[in-house]
């Protein structure tokens, strides 16, 4: 099982290109089962995320086809199968996304059940109890959904609590049914806008992407179309925490920062300096002393709970005490465990970390728990006195392309081994 070995305590300077978004990718390769046209997918992250939904897709029937680094030419003309299986959507939930185009295109469509996640419970009733407003048959045989249609009709769906996966598979879903879907409450991500804009490529008709509400008007067939991946914000902010947490000053390009605009705003709250030179780059420049603040996950616009990993890894060299507030997943403080083995003073109180900053964290050996949780370790160890050992670096693959390389680029003394 692949390791980090890192020796911290070095700034890092140089420039990093940003990949194509992981959680934009997966939704819009998806939708190329919409479809029997081809699909072209580019500027794809190189992550193990997307290995894995392109052998989904394969099984399915699709031909694939990579003319270029970070290309994807997809074809669903000979999907004969309908079926997600448990051993790919256990290793990720986004396999789920499979469920509406499935479901849309051929009437039918089984997944596995996803079950639980590390992070908290992120079940999938509005995903299914959408599907039966849109007119399917949905049930639960042997851990699988199993849903059948013989044509879908669009309704108006209000969504109980704002669910990404569950705008995506309802987006797609209502592309191909009779008449005018309307979501209300839906997602916001900028995640949600890519698919919106692949899917109005490929012929729908969605208006409101962006927006609490969001209008789908169903056509009865949907066409090819070529697709250019938004920048990952998620990376952005982490390579924003990697250069103030060492002290360091790094340009990050192909990026969009309005869509980490939270983000930016409470970094430079800490006394983080941000240039914006243009509309697809950073500068981000380490405070003296990073002062701590508070901060509170929300869906977004808000501050993303996919960094708040990260950022508790900032506060614990901070200056002060800071207030973190998880409100999207219960059990998304696992991180805290190993910080507090690196010398981090964390005191957890439900959805509530309280981070007393330490000003110098020691190397120590630590093991990742999920995918944001293994980036936080990583940017601890950046940040560490001595040697630092990240076990279950596989985390880490699924939504950063070869994040290691990256960091050695700028400065940084990481390399990946097995023992």
């Amino acid at each position: 099982m692949d390791k980090f070995r890192i020796i911290g305590g070095r700034p890092l300077e140089g420039r990093i290109q940003i990949s194509g978004a992981k959680n934009s990718a997966l939704p819009c390769m998806a939708a190329a089962l919409l479809t029997s046209e081809t699909v072209t997918l580019h500027n794809l992250p190189y992550a193990r995320d997307i290995i894995t939904m392109r052998r989904l897709l394969e099984d399915l029937g699709c031909h694939i086809l990579m003319p270029e680094l970070r290309t994807l030419k997809i074809s669903g003309a000979q999907v004969e199968v309908f079926e997600a299986p448990y051993e790919l959507v256990k290793t990720m939930r986004a396999s789920v996304l499979a469920l509406g185009p499935l479901l849309a295109r051929f009437g039918e469509a089984r997944v596995s059940l996803p079950g639980g996640c590390a992070i908290g419970q992120r079940p999938i009733d509005l995903h299914l109890a959408g599907f039966e407003k849109l007119g399917a048959a949905v049930e639960i045989e042997g851990g699988d959904v199993v849903a059948r249609s013989k044509r879908l009709q669009g309704r108006e769906i209000y969504f109980d609590k704002v669910s990404v996966t569950g705008t995506e598979n309802l987006m797609m879903a209502a592309a191909l049914a009779d008449g005018v879907t309307v979501l209300t409450n839906a997602a916001r991500e900028p995640e949600i806008v890519d698919l919106a804009e692949l899917l109005n490529k490929m012929g729908a008709r969605v208006e409101g992407a962006g927006r609490s509400t969001i209008r789908i008007e169903g056509v009865n067939k949907l066409g090819g179309a070529e697709h250019t991946i938004i920048p990952d914000r998620i990376e952005t902010g982490t390579f924003a925490v990697a250069a103030a947490i060492t002290g360091g000053d790094l340009e990050l390009v192909n990026c969009n920062p309005q869509h980490i605009a939270a983000v930016l705003d409470k970094l430079e709250e800490t006394g983080v300096r941000i240039d914006r030179p243009n509309a697809f780059s950073l500068r981000v420049v380490a405070a003296d002393q990073t002062r701590c603040s508070d901060v509170t996950t929300l869906p977004h616009p808000g501050f993303p709970t996919d960094m708040q990993a990260q950022y508790m890894a900032l506060m614990t060299v901070g200056d002060g005490v800071s207030v973190i507030t998880e409100t999207i997943f219960e059990n998304r403080f696992m991180h805290a465990s190993e910080l507090l083995r690196m010398g981090a003073r964390i005191r957890l109180n439900g959805r509530q970390a309280v981070v007393e900053g330490n000003k110098e964290l020691s190397g120590a050996r630590v093991q990742a728990s999920d995918l944001r949780a293994s980036a936080s370790l990583v940017l601890a160890g950046l940040a560490a006195r001595g040697e630092t050992i990240v076990d279950r670096v596989y985390h880490i693959d699924r939504g950063y392309e070869k994040i290691e390389e990256k960091l050695r680029a700028v400065g940084a003394n990481i390399e990946r081994f097995r023992e």
